[in-house]
């Protein structure tokens, strides 16, 4: 019987145990939320939860939380002293013995440093210029760079870590330590002789905000990257006798996305060479973005019907410009991007730094 209640029992676990605010003015209330997920067997009900002073009022879920499910404590530290902070919060859940701590840290300050133009993207002690990097047209044996700028908002030294590198980025920091108050780069270099795949490769990178940070959608960066195929050994003679990509179009103009869920507009893809052309791949940059495509290999003079659709949702939450790429045997187009513009689309603060 013993054995059968603990297995039942409700399990507090939460996303982030550690909420690290970075500077915040004088007087100026300064709210956090913590979201936790009941991983037990049965719903949790949280009786209370203590602060370590009065400075911090916090609200929680005064209805259980059912197994499986997610709910939000939040806290909000007063910023009536100037200065570093580090407050707890002891949270109580009915039939678990010991509490689950909480904490939140930071610093009051009279004034904030004005990096919010040049710096838009805000991780609490430290701020990016952006988090979204591209590498265009990548040549077999190139070793191109790009970099990001992070600005350290804390009282200590900071040192850009960054998690789930894959083999073929490497990363420089100048310097190795961002003092406080001062700005540093980042600087990722590619190697395209490891790179798997032609056209685009796409990964997510995560900066580590501080020691023991974990990995999530708000310390994440993306990086793309495009692979041309290489046609160096073909002769002046098959040159000649290539297939020929043409396309009705190259630029989508997407003007009534505001009214409907979904729109798709098409593109006809020509072959007026002399050899068979293939489409060896059809990749896009936004998961907003879906492609159909009615035949991958195009004979000399035939036509092929591409459709290019983009969710209204989706793109709500998106961080990538919309395109389409695709991979072919032409070798004067071995890839050929088709740009997608949307009317009612706002650039996202992510991008203001990406060339279009």
């Amino acid at each position: 019987m013993v054995h059968t209640l603990a297995y039942a029992q409700p399990k507090f676990v939460p996303e982030n145990a550690r909420m690290h605010i970075g500077e915040i003015l004088f007087q100026r209330p300064k709210t956090v939320t913590f979201t936790f997920r009941n991983r037990g067997k049965s719903a949790l009900r949280i009786q209370k939860v203590l602060p370590s002073c009065g400075c911090t009022t916090v609200e929680w879920p005064k209805k259980a939380v059912e197994a499986g499910k997610a709910g939000v404590i939040s806290a909000t530290y007063d910023a009536r002293m100037l200065g570093t902070f580090y407050k707890e919060l002891a949270v109580y859940v009915e039939g678990v013995e010991k509490p689950v701590y909480l904490s939140l840290e930071g610093r009051v300050v009279k004034e904030l440093l004005d990096v919010a133009g040049d710096f838009p993207i805000d991780l609490g002690t430290i701020r990016l210029s952006t988090n979204y990097l591209e590498f265009d047209n990548v040549n077999r044996g190139d070793r191109p760079v790009a970099e990001f700028q992070v600005v350290n908002m804390e009282r200590t030294p900071y040192r850009a870590e960054l998690m789930h590198l894959p083999p073929y980025l490497s990363v420089e920091r100048y310097p190795e330590q961002i003092e406080a108050g001062k700005v540093g780069r980042v600087r990722l270099v590619l190697d395209s002789e490891k790179l798997e795949q032609l056209g685009l490769n796409q990964t997510r990178i995560f900066l580590s905000r501080y020691p023991g940070d974990k990995v999530n959608e708000t310390n994440e960066i993306l990086v793309s990257s495009v692979l041309l195929p290489q046609f160096q050994e073909l002769s002046a003679e098959e040159l000649a006798r290539s297939p020929h990509l043409t396309l009705s179009a190259t630029e989508l103009f997407y003007r009534n996305l505001g009214k409907k869920k979904k729109e798709s507009l098409p593109i006809e893809v020509t072959n007026t060479g002399e050899e068979p052309l293939e489409i060896k791949a059809l990749q896009v940059f936004n998961r907003a973005v879906s492609v159909r495509l009615n035949k991958r290999k195009i004979m000399p003079g035939e036509k092929a019907k591409l459709t290019i659709g983009v969710s209204a949702e989706l793109l709500k939450n998106a961080q990538k410009r919309p395109r389409v790429l695709l991979v072919t045997n032409d070798p004067q187009h071995a890839l050929q991007v088709i740009n997608l513009r949307i009317e009612s689309w706002n650039t996202p603060k992510t991008m203001q730094n990406t060339p279009d």
